[in-house]
């Protein structure tokens, strides 16, 4: 699933893909702001992006289904 995170008085964008589900982002995004924390994401390569919630403007976290990819016979 691809995450784009904006960060507050920047204008380029955090993008990532993760293996975690989008309730679990979401759930993640809200524990932050609501314990004014660090966001704490993991993406797929196991890397850590950590956000401070004072400075998270918006996430748009995509959807769980996948979409097919090649060509198909008409």
């Amino acid at each position: 699933m691809d995450i784009e995170i904006g960060i507050r008085n920047v204008t380029r964008t955090v993008s990532f893909s993760t293996d975690a589900s989008a309730e679990e982002v979401a759930q993640q995004v809200e524990e932050a702001l609501a314990s004014d924390k660090a966001l704490d994401l993991k993406d797929n390569r196991g890397r850590r992006i950590l956000v401070p919630a004072q400075a998270l403007g918006y996430a748009i976290i995509g959807s769980d289904t996948s979409h097919p990819v090649g060509f198909g016979a008409l």
